[in-house]
C-alpha cells in the first residue's frame, strides 16, 4: 500500500522527517530516499512494509491540488492524508483543537451570476466528503490517544481572511466551522480520482485569542501533536489493510 501525506508547509512536515532519527522508529523506517518533481521534494518512506510518501505542497489550493493530483498519478498514492492549521470560525472551536473535516467546500468559488450557489461549479458539487472508513479509524485512534477530536466543516480559499464580516459570511453560508488554504483542493482532487481522504486541521486562531500568542511556536507544536496523530492513523489503516 502507498500512503500519501500532504502539509502545506515545512515547518509541518519536518517532525514526520524527525521520526526517521527516532530510536522507537527505527525498526520501522527501514528504507529512506527523496525524489525532486515539479519544484516539490517528494519523501519516500518505508514503513511496516508498505510506503509512505510524504511532502509539502506549498501554500493555496493550485499547488495543493498539483501536489495532490501528482502523489495520486505518479506516485500511486492509494489514498491521501492532509495535516495542518486553520482558523476557527466556529466560536467553539478553540486555539489547539484537532478538528476532522467532515466536508470541504470552497469558499471563493463564485459564479453565482449564473444562478449557481456559491462554491458550485457545473459537473461538481459544494460539498465533498471524505473516506467515512478513515473518520471511523482516525476517532479510534483520538480515543486511544486521549485527544478530543472534533469534526466540521472545513471552507477552502486563496486569501487569508482576517475580516470578521468575511468570516461570519464563510460561516453563515457554508455552515463551516474552520478555514484554510488547501484541503477543498485536495479533497477535489481525490473525489475525482476516487482516491479516500483525511484532512485533519489544528486550530491557530480563534475569535477569543490571546493578544500574546505566538504561532510560530504553535505550529511546531501542533505540527508534532498532528504528525504523532497522523502516525497513529497510518498504523491503524496498516492494520486494518493487513485484516482485511
Amino acid at each position: 500500500m502507498i500512503i500519501g501525506i500532504i502539509s502545506a508547509m515545512v515547518e509541518e512536515v519536518e517532525p514526520f522527517l524527525d521520526l526517521k532519527e527516532a530510536e522507537d522508529m527505527l525498526h520501522y523506517f527501514d528504507h529512506y530516499e527523496d525524489v525532486r518533481y515539479a519544484g516539490r521534494t517528494y519523501h519516500h518512506i518505508n514503513y511496516r512494509g508498505h510506503k509512505i510518501v510524504l511532502v509539502y505542497s506549498k501554500i493555496g489550493k493550485v499547488n495543493a491540488a498539483l501536489t495532490a493530483a501528482t502523489l495520486i498519478e505518479k506516485f500511486g498514492a492509494e489514498m491521501v492524508l492532509f495535516s495542518g492549521v486553520a482558523g476557527a470560525i466556529d466560536p467553539a472551536l478553540k486555539i489547539g483543537d484537532l478538528i476532522a473535516a467532515t466536508q470541504l467546500c470552497q469558499h471563493d468559488l463564485d459564479i453565482t451570476a449564473f444562478g449557481h450557489p456559491y462554491g458550485y461549479v457545473p459537473e461538481g458539487k459544494v460539498y465533498v466528503e471524505p473516506d467515512r472508513e478513515l473518520m471511523v479509524l482516525a476517532k479510534k485512534v483520538a480515543d486511544e490517544k486521549g485527544i478530543e477530536l472534533k469534526a466540521g466543516i472545513i471552507a477552502t480559499g486563496d486569501q487569508f481572511v482576517a475580516d470578521p464580516k468575511r468570516k461570519e459570511w464563510i460561516r453563515q453560508t457554508f455552515q463551516a466551522h474552520a478555514i484554510e488554504m488547501e484541503g477543498a483542493a485536495v479533497a477535489s482532487v481525490c473525489d475525482d480520482l476516487n482516491v479516500p481522504f483525511f484532512v485533519l486541521r489544528a486550530i491557530s486562531d480563534a475569535a477569543d485569542m490571546d493578544a500574546a500568542f505566538d504561532f510560530d511556536e504553535f505550529l511546531k507544536h501542533s505540527s508534532k501533536v498532528s504528525s504523532d496523530f497522523m502516525m497513529g492513523l497510518v498504523d491503524k489503516i496498516i492494520d486494518d489493510h493487513a485484516q482485511s
